[in-house]
């Protein structure tokens, strides 16, 4: 069997696939547990930056790779959903790394990215390299290797169970979308404090993004209207008028984070069948998605062997 299958349907599960499909991979079938919509990366902000991620000196290099990849998709924003966008990374929280800070400019200037157009951008640039996207979950790794010369896992959270790796956990994230007063360039507030709190504001073509919350082991996905609330005041003390601007959108996700780092790493699952892990992100997967994926097709190793 020449074909690869690539388990999770994220923004790290896709853009390993199409990495794998443009090479000249047979066939490249990604299975996705959720619908493209309902995927963790869906709802995420999109800022690129290296955010709650480890180890961090493999983490940055994924994210100047990806800058290259991103920087080359803003030239055609309508198509993909991508767009360089200034703003301003207030003092306090993780240290930003210096090869980053000389690649984004001060004030930097960094990929925003609208996951909805996103997302549906990548899966269809995998059908053109004739990769498959079918809505299909896994009972075990090794049902998808019955089918494939190589499984690819990039089950974000799904880990837990699938590898098992029980050290994966969820940090919760809300965030409120309100009609943009006139907001144009993001700004971001990283110290988090005890709680996990922080504020940011990311203009989108759908609206005003505001967060946001980082709450650890937290896996509720219903919003909070309190939470929603608190959001929306610290967004305000840094643009009053967001403080009248009308809801929009409610979002909560759970960032896959996993304390020992990002796995990426080829591994055999127990028939034999070779098997690259690529999950483990935290709140950077869209930040270092092209540089992971170049390196976990790297690891399947070329079509046939």
């Amino acid at each position: 069997m020449e074909q690869t299958i690539v388990v999770g349907g994220g923004v790290i599960g896709l853009t390993t696939a199409v990495v794998l499909a443009e090479r000249g991979d047979t066939l490249v079938r990604v299975w996705s547990r959720d619908p493209e919509p309902e995927t963790t990366s869906a709802v995420a902000g999109g800022l690129a930056w290296p955010y709650r991620i480890e180890p961090l000196d493999r983490a940055t290099d994924w994210a100047v790779r990806s800058f290259r990849h991103f920087s080359w998709l803003a030239e055609q924003p309508a198509e993909t959903g991508v767009r360089l966008v200034r703003g301003e990374m207030a003092e306090g929280g993780d240290p930003v790394p210096e090869e980053w800070r000389a690649l984004v400019g001060s004030p930097p200037r960094t990929p925003l990215i609208d996951m909805r157009a996103y997302l549906p951008y990548l899966r269809a640039r995998l059908e053109k390299a004739g990769g498959v996207y079918e809505q299909r979950a896994a009972g075990s790794l090794t049902e998808a290797a019955a089918e494939a010369r190589a499984v690819v896992n990039c089950t974000g959270l799904g880990a837990r169970t699938l590898v098992p790796d029980p050290g994966v956990r969820a940090v919760r994230g809300q965030v409120v979308v309100v009609e943009n007063p006139g907001v144009e360039e993001w700004y971001v507030a990283t110290d988090e404090g005890a709680a996990g709190e922080s504020a940011y504001l990311l203009p989108q073509p759908y609206g005003l993004l505001l967060g946001g919350t980082a709450e650890d082991g937290a896996e509720d996905t219903a919003p909070d209207p309190a939470t929603a609330e608190a959001i929306i005041r610290r967004c305000a003390r840094i643009r009053p008028e967001v403080a009248e601007a009308a809801v929009l959108e409610h979002r909560v996700g759970l960032r896959p984070f996993r304390p020992e780092g990002v796995r990426l790493e080829a591994g055999t699952l127990p028939d034999g069948t070779p098997c690259v892990h690529n999950y483990g992100h935290g709140g950077a997967g869209i930040t270092v998605s092209w540089g992971c994926a170049v390196d976990a097709a790297a690891l399947v190793g070329p079509a046939g062997s």
